[in-house]
């Protein structure tokens, strides 16, 4: 065995141990989607609440209720600025529930909402988040149906925190989930990725940089409607690229799959600005949190049809096929990159871009 795959064993051996969590205090990095994240949820919060639904730690529980096969999910949000460049805390507090929704397989139906405001917060900015919610419900073809409000004294909550939950329809019976994906099946992408998070980073002025980058933040049930009737059963699974990236969301793939992922790095659609704003800001674009797209895996006889069938619908005119499951190395994720090389792409280590839904 020569010393790549001696570390490519290694690395394999010490991901198939299970998360526990060992830190005595809980930082920033913990909420930042990636490794820290990961083994606060799967090594904490996992075994406390232990059960089928929660098993596999999807963007949604699968319920099934008196014949209603349901999803559930529930989701907060403390993005700082409230208002950034496409969006702001409140169409992005309707569009990530109903997008954990989407990619669960269910059409969203119903969300609640509960508002924690800070004393002292301007009446009109409670009165624009209202109005934002509201509209980005009506595109989403929602009703915020139930909610709750609380005041804190000033200085404790950054303005306005939003905490949702959302309930959606399972189509055709979809029982998507890891366990599924195969070797030789398709990683397709909706859309461009990093523009959320970069305009968010962009927009709080910490940074002496001008790009027009403005947040993805978008339903994605369109693109994963036609997923769901074009592909049908080869639809492997779908995912929410949001905190942590597309690379958090492939190495969690993976490692629940026991397969490898395999991506080709020119094939991912982004933005020139994107790019260019993430090389400057020392910021790899694939850990960056999207708000308007999804991630597929489809067996490779479908993905033709599946590719198609988004780049049809209103937001997924970038589309696009961005690599392949392999059955090694199992359980990560390498990246083909554009000087003709490999190199693995693990789970974000840090917290590039707190705050940013």
């Amino acid at each position: 065995m020569d010393l790549e795959e001696e570390v490519l064993a290694r690395i394999e051996r010490q991901r198939k141990l299970r998360p526990r969590f060992r830190d005595d205090r809980i930082t920033m990095v913990h909420g930042a989607g990636g490794k820290a994240t990961h083994t606060l949820v799967a090594g904490l919060f996992a075994p406390a609440f232990a059960n089928d639904a929660l098993a596999e730690l999807g963007d949604a529980a699968r319920l099934d209720i008196d014949g209603a096969a349901l999803c559930l999910t529930t989701d907060s949000f403390v993005v700082k600025p409230l208002r950034f460049p496409g969006g702001s805390i409140g169409e992005l507090a309707v569009n990530g529930t109903v997008n954990d929704l989407a990619v669960s397989g269910a059409r969203p139906q119903a969300v609640t909402a509960a508002f924690i405001i800070e004393e002292g917060l301007d009446a009109d900015v409670v009165r624009a988040e209202a109005s934002a919610m509201a509209e980005a419900a009506r595109r989403a073809g929602v009703a915020v149906v139930a909610g709750d409000t609380k005041v804190v004294e000033r200085n404790k909550a950054d303005g306005m925190y939003i905490t949702t939950a959302g309930v959606g329809v399972r189509r055709g019976g979809a029982a998507l989930g890891s366990a599924s994906i195969r070797p030789g099946d398709k990683v397709l992408c909706s859309g461009h990725i990093g523009d959320h998070g970069t305009a968010i980073m962009l927009a709080r002025g910490e940074l002496e940089l001008d790009a027009d980058i403005v947040s993805d933040t978008a339903s994605v049930w369109p693109q994963a409607e036609a997923l769901i009737e074009v592909a049908g059963p080869a639809l492997r699974v779908m995912r929410d690229p949001t905190r942590g990236g597309v690379a958090t969301v492939l190495n969690e793939l993976a490692g629940d799959a026991g397969a490898g992922m395999v991506l080709d790095e020119n094939a991912v659609p982004i933005h020139s600005a994107v790019k260019g704003a993430c090389e400057i800001l020392g910021i790899d674009p694939m850990y960056v949190a999207n708000e308007g797209v999804l991630l597929a895996v489809v067996a490779p006889e479908a993905a033709g049809d599946a590719l198609d069938a988004m780049a049809a619908t209103q937001g997924g005119a970038a589309a696009a096929v961005i690599g392949e499951v392999a059955e090694e190395p199992e359980g990560m994720v390498l990246v083909r990159t554009g000087f003709g090389g490999t190199r693995i792409m693990d789970m974000l280590i840090g917290d590039p871009l707190p705050r940013i839904c």
